[in-house]
């Protein structure tokens, strides 16, 4: 079962609740997305420990729910 983006969105805001948090809908299946998060939880974080952070805050729907996700992530400027 496909997961929709505002799932997707709504999971990544509640573990970092001031992020900026963009969402594309790569391949208009609700399989394949694409998602910018912008958080100052991410400061101090290399991109691998950001990306791990991410994955964590979708509770492991990864590989299930969700089949893929193209992560950008950064600690605001």
């Amino acid at each position: 079962m496909a997961m929709e983006a505002a799932e997707i969105e709504r999971l990544i805001k509640e573990a970092f609740p001031g992020a900026v948090v963009e969402i594309t809908d790569l391949a208009g299946d609700g399989d394949h997305y694409a998602a910018s998060v912008t958080a100052e939880e991410f400061r101090g974080m290399n991109r691998v420990q950001q990306q791990r952070a991410v994955y964590a805050a979708l509770k492991g729907r990864m590989g299930g729910e969700l089949h893929a996700l193209a992560l950008t992530t950064k600690a605001p400027e």
